[in-house]
């Protein structure tokens, strides 16, 4: 009797098991893992970059990394995917679409968009240039290319939808043809040009964006 009051003692004395630790402490390592891969791939490039090194900064094994990511494809595109989230608690496609619905000045809501980018564009404009200057090189980026571009375009394609649906857009342009404005100046390659090659100030990038879709659209 008494040895089972041990035995009683000792399980009700067990930590229990917490899973939502486990799952908080897997989100930190994913998360850290991505930020290193981030700095070392924009810091070395794509080809000079390892796995063994990104798991040597992160402080995990390699194989952790590729059961988690499958590789550095896999690790490019958590980094497009996260960048994407924006910099405040709620994602900024969710910030997005809630403006749109409580928005109803179209040039209020197209600026607002203006600043979306410059929320977006550093944080995924830097990314996609990568990928864009390593594709020739390393032919398994092509297809991630095309993904980030095709959901690009979904996206854009959906606000000029309900852009549509408010009767906001000027009378003969197509959905299509609101997709294709907001596709071209949401465009990593246009923040390259403007911000990081000319210089431009990024309100001013803002700015230039919110009116430049302004006189296509309304």
């Amino acid at each position: 009797m008494a040895s089972m009051s041990r035995k009683s003692r000792a399980v009700k004395g067990k930590r229990p098991y917490d899973a939502g630790l486990r799952q908080a402490q897997a989100r930190q390592s994913r998360d850290r893992i991505i930020e290193m891969a981030q700095r070392r791939f924009l810091n070395d490039g794509y080809g000079p970059t390892t796995i063994s090194a990104i798991a040597e900064d992160a402080g995990v094994s390699v194989d952790t990394i590729y059961k988690s990511f499958g590789g550095k494809p896999g690790l490019i595109r958590a980094m497009a995917a996260r960048a994407l989230l924006g910099t405040g608690p709620v994602p900024a496609e969710q910030r997005s679409d809630e403006l749109q619905t409580r928005e109803r000045d179209p040039r209020k809501l197209i600026s607002r968009w203006g600043v979306f980018v410059t929320e977006i564009a550093p944080l995924a404009a830097p990314i996609m240039l990568l990928v864009r200057d390593a594709a020739g090189s390393h032919p398994e980026l092509r297809p991630l290319i095309e993904e980030v571009h095709a959901e690009r375009l979904r996206r854009m394609t959906d606000n000029a939808r309900r852009f549509a649906a408010a009767g906001h857009l000027r009378p003969g342009i197509t959905v299509a043809e609101a997709a294709n404005v907001m596709w071209t100046y949401s465009a990593p390659e246009l923040y390259e040009l403007l911000v990081l090659r000319r210089g431009m100030p990024l309100n001013t990038f803002g700015r230039f964006v919110g009116d430049a879709m302004i006189a296509a659209l309304l």
